[in-house]
């Protein structure tokens, strides 16, 4: 199914970036990641055809292949990140808001929800360069990432389930929402996510957000703001798309 771009407006840092601006990131975040996992970047053109040869050539490798060449780096980021943890609960907050002309929370939300829990792998990997796995196993999600300006890739489990350790608090104007604890290979909480949607006159408002453990450098934090607009402006795409059948 064809995937029509949208005019996403994404705010980072107070600043407001327009969809291009994200799509000029996705494309460099083509090259590094290819060169992260040791294959030959698709050729330099449009950012959606890359992304979706990119996407493939991922696929062709493999999960258990894609782990096998990141696992050196996945078990450096987690024990930083468990020690990272474990000296405080507090958070480093990374938010970036998206303005979509268009769609509704409601569909979003039930689209993403669908997804995720249908371990839907294309649509999981497809959003963001920088995703190499994205699974659900053992009733958790598996996710193999590179979080956003760090040199490492990191390997983690998502429950949806249990969520009581989010310190961000719930928003009332934003009434859907996509929730999630980042649990480390020693089973304890090492972030969480609190995305938050809501509809607006011109179609819906994004408010995503990501609490990473207090001692996170700020280059990780700055380039997981990209991330997140890139990622999820390619999901919103995708769901509205989905939507007009």
């Amino acid at each position: 199914m064809a995937v029509a771009e949208l005019a996403i407006v994404a705010s980072i840092n107070g600043k407001k970036f327009p969809r291009a601006d994200v799509l000029a990131w996705e494309d460099k975040r083509i090259d590094a990641a290819a060169k992260k996992i040791g294959v030959v970047p698709p050729s330099p053109g449009e950012v959606a055809a890359r992304r979706e040869e990119f996407v493939q050539i991922k696929q062709a490798l493999g999960n258990d292949e894609l782990h096998r060449r990141l696992a050196r780096s996945a078990t450096i980021a987690d024990r930083m990140a468990t020690a990272q943890a474990s000296l405080t609960d507090r958070r480093r907050l990374c938010m970036t808001e998206l303005f979509v002309p268009g769609g509704s929370a409601e569909q979003f939300t039930a689209w993403f929800n669908d997804i995720t829990f249908s371990s839907n792998e294309y649509e999981m990997v497809r959003a963001c360069p920088d995703h190499f796995v994205l699974r659900f196993v053992g009733g958790k999600q598996e996710v193999l990432e590179t979080n956003g300006g760090s040199p490492l890739t990191a390997l983690f489990d998502i429950d949806y389930d249990d969520i009581s350790s989010i310190t961000t608090p719930v928003d009332p104007a934003f009434p859907y929402r996509l929730d999630g604890v980042a649990i480390g290979s020693n089973g304890k909480p090492i972030g969480s996510v609190r995305h938050q949607f809501r509809d607006t006159p011109a179609g819906v408002h994004g408010r995503l957000l990501v609490e990473f453990p207090l001692p996170m450098i700020g280059t990780v934090i700055r380039g997981h703001r990209w991330h997140l607009a890139c990622e999820f402006s390619n999901w919103i795409e995708a769901a509205i798309a989905a939507d007009k059948g």
